[in-house]
C-alpha cells in the first residue's frame, strides 16, 4: 500500500509539473500577444478632441484594462495592480529601480499579471513627485503603456478609506493611486515637447540663476554691513556695475582708501564702463575713510566679498545669454509677435507665460488655463453662510506669477489697462480692491494671449475696452 501510494504521489507530481510547463507556455504566448497590442494614449489623443471630462475618464478605463498604481521615489518606485472592480491582482507591492533595467522588470511584472487575468491594455497611474517621474512616464508611454496622474492631495485624503488607518507609505500608496484611477479621478500628464520643452527648460534655468543671484546679493549685503556699514551711501546700488567692479578689486574700506579717487576711476575705465558713476568716486573715498566697520577678520571678509561680487557678475552675464535664447525660442511660436504689441507685456514676461502654459492646442477653453494657473475663483458657502470668494492658488504657481507680473506691468505702461484698473477700483457697483483688480486684469491678459495664439488676430486696445462688461451707470473712457 505504501509503495502504491508513493507511486501515485509521484505520478501526480509529474502531471502537475507538465501542467505548470504548459501554463507557462500559454502565459508566454499571451504576454507576447498583449505586448504587441499595447497602445498608449496621451493628452494629444484624449484632450485635443474636446473636453476630457469625468464620464470620458471612466469610459477610458475599460473592463479589459489592468490598472497599475505607482508610488514614485527618488531611487525606487513601487507598483500594485487592480482590476476595474478594485480587486487587487498582485499579492504585494513590486519595487523597481529608477533606471532602464528597473523599468523593464516592472513592465515584465505588469504583463505577467495582465496575461494571468485576461487583460489586454495597461494604464499606469502615478502621483507626480518632483521630477522623478519624468523618465518613467516617457519610457512607459514609448512602450505602449498609458500613463495618467492623480492629485497628491487626493491620495492624502483617501489614505484612511483603504484600511481605516492614517498610515501612508510606499507600499500602501500604489493601491490608493490605482483606486483613484479606477474611479476616474485622474488627469493626463503633460510633458512639453520640442520647442515647448526648450522654453520650459530655459525658463526654469533662468529662475534658478535669478535665485542664485538674489542669494549672493543677500550674502554680500551681510558682509558689507559688518565691514563697511556705510556702503549704501558710498556705493549706491550694490549690484550695479560700478559697485561690483570696485568690490571685485577693493572690497574693504582700507582697500578703497589706498586706491584713492583716481584708482577707482581707473578700475571703471579698464572695465569700459560708461555713465555718471565716475562722479561717485569722491563720495566712496570719503565714506571709506570715516567707516566704523570691523577691522578684525578682514582677510576672510575680503575674500568673501570678492567671491560674491564675482559670482554676481558671472550670473548677470549668464542670465543675459539665457534670456537671449529664451526670447529667440519664444518668437518661434506662431503669432507670439502679436502679443508683444501689448504695452508692458515684454519678451521676458511673455516667455515666462508661454513656457509654463505649454502647447496651446491641448486647451479647449481659456478657463482651463485659468484653472491651471490657480486663478480660478472658489467660494465656501453653506446655508446662510457665504464665504469670501478667492482664487484657488492650485496649479502652476510660476504661470500665476508671470501672469500677475504681466498685469502689474501692463497697468504701469499701457493706457488702456490703466483705465481698466481705475474702472475696476472705482466703479459704483462692487468696486474691487487693487489686488483683486490686478488679478482680474491678469485673467484678461490671459484671455487676450489665448485668443491671439488660437486665431492669430492682432491686438486692438479699443476692442479690448469695448468688450468689458460694465456694471451700473459708471462709464469708462475708451482708449486714446
Amino acid at each position: 500500500m505504501n509503495v502504491n501510494a508513493k507511486t501515485t504521489k509521484n505520478q501526480v507530481k509529474k502531471q502537475n509539473s507538465s501542467i505548470n510547463v504548459l501554463s507557462n507556455e500559454e502565459i508566454s504566448r499571451k504576454i507576447e500577444v498583449i505586448e504587441n497590442s499595447l497602445k498608449a494614449s496621451t493628452w494629444r489623443e484624449l484632450e485635443t478632441r474636446g473636453k476630457f471630462e469625468k464620464n470620458d475618464k471612466l469610459t477610458f478605463i475599460s473592463d479589459d484594462m489592468l490598472i497599475v498604481g505607482c508610488d514614485i521615489g527618488s531611487e525606487t518606485h513601487y507598483i500594485r495592480a487592480i482590476d476595474t472592480r478594485g480587486r487587487e491582482l498582485s499579492k504585494e507591492a513590486f519595487g523597481f529601480s529608477n533606471n532602464k533595467e528597473g523599468f523593464i522588470s516592472a513592465k515584465a511584472w505588469v504583463l505577467d499579471i495582465a496575461a494571468k487575468n485576461d487583460k489586454k491594455q495597461v494604464v499606469l497611474g502615478l502621483e507626480p513627485t518632483g521630477h522623478y517621474w519624468f523618465a518613467l512616464a516617457a519610457w512607459m508611454v514609448s512602450n505602449g503603456i498609458s500613463v495618467v496622474q492623480v492629485n497628491p492631495y487626493a491620495v492624502k485624503q483617501s489614505k484612511e478609506i483603504e484600511d481605516n488607518s492614517q498610515l501612508k507609505d510606499d507600499r500602501k500608496d500604489p493601491k490608493l493611486i490605482a483606486n483613484l484611477v479606477k474611479d476616474g479621478n485622474y488627469g493626463m500628464p503633460y510633458l512639453p515637447e520640442k520647442l515647448y520643452a526648450e522654453l520650459r527648460r530655459l525658463s526654469m534655468f533662468r529662475d534658478q540663476l535669478t535665485a542664485d543671484r538674489i542669494r549672493n546679493i543677500n550674502r554680500l549685503h551681510r558682509e558689507m554691513k559688518i565691514y563697511f556699514p556705510e556702503y549704501m551711501d558710498a556705493l549706491g546700488k550694490i549690484d550695479g556695475a560700478f559697485a561690483l567692479e570696485v568690490l571685485k578689486t577693493a572690497p574693504m574700506p582700507t582697500d578703497m582708501t589706498a586706491l584713492g579717487e583716481e584708482g577707482l576711476r581707473d578700475i571703471w575705465h579698464k572695465a569700459k564702463l560708461r555713465g555718471r558713476g565716475y562722479s561717485r568716486a569722491k563720495d566712496i573715498i570719503r565714506y571709506a575713510k570715516a567707516s566704523v566697520g570691523l577691522t578684525d577678520g578682514t582677510d576672510a571678509g575680503r575674500e568673501a566679498v570678492k567671491w560674491f561680487a564675482s559670482q554676481i557678475v558671472k550670473l548677470d552675464e549668464q542670465l543675459r545669454k539665457v534670456e537671449e535664447m529664451l526670447h529667440k525660442k519664444c518668437m518661434e511660436i506662431p503669432h507670439a509677435e502679436n502679443i508683444i504689441e501689448i504695452n508692458g507685456v515684454g519678451e521676458n514676461i511673455l516667455a515666462g507665460i508661454l513656457a509654463e502654459m505649454g502647447d496651446i492646442s491641448r486647451f479647449d477653453d481659456v478657463k482651463e488655463i485659468q484653472k491651471l494657473s490657480g486663478l480660478s475663483l472658489v467660494a465656501c458657502s453653506s446655508g446662510k453662510h457665504k464665504g469670501q470668494t478667492k482664487i484657488s492658488h492650485r496649479g502652476r504657481k510660476r504661470l500665476r506669477y508671470w501672469l500677475f507680473q504681466g498685469a502689474k506691468s501692463a497697468v504701469s505702461h499701457a493706457d488702456e489697462f490703466k483705465q481698466l484698473h481705475m474702472y475696476y477700483t472705482t466703479r459704483a457697483v462692487n468696486p474691487l480692491k487693487k489686488m483683486q483688480s490686478l488679478i482680474v486684469i491678469a485673467c484678461k491678459i490671459l484671455r487676450i494671449i489665448y485668443t491671439i495664439l488660437k486665431t492669430g488676430t492682432k491686438y486692438d486696445p479699443e476692442k479690448m475696452l469695448k468688450d468689458i462688461k460694465r456694471q451700473g451707470n459708471t462709464g469708462m473712457p475708451t482708449a486714446a
